[in-house]
């Protein structure tokens, strides 16, 4: 297991939110946990199974973070080997529950 930690300044802060969790850690797929944080930023912690993918994980992540630009929370990554596309989707539907759960 490799552990990644990246966190980007900047975006919307969200409003009191409870914690969201999309997917299911299985092989090929992963978990995503979007929790309120008292940070201006969003850090992600991602767990992954697959070692010596940082520099695309981080392009990932960035690319999330520039499409929807989340401050005050924490994203945790729980992978089994997903492809950068399915990391990409769950991520985005994390960001729909966020929409959906605002008051």
């Amino acid at each position: 297991m490799e552990t990644l930690r990246y966190e980007f300044s900047g975006g919307h802060r969200l409003p009191p939110f409870a914690p969201i969790l999309v997917g299911v850690v299985a092989s090929g797929n992963l978990e995503v946990l979007v929790e309120p944080a008292a940070s201006e930023g969003c850090a992600f912690r991602i767990e992954t199974s697959a070692r010596g993918f940082g520099a695309i994980w981080e392009a990932v992540v960035r690319d999330f973070h520039e499409r929807h630009g989340l401050a005050g929370a924490t994203v945790s990554i729980n992978d089994m080997g997903a492809t950068p596309a399915v990391v990409s989707l769950r991520l985005d539907q994390a960001a729909s529950a966020l929409a959906g759960a605002a008051p």
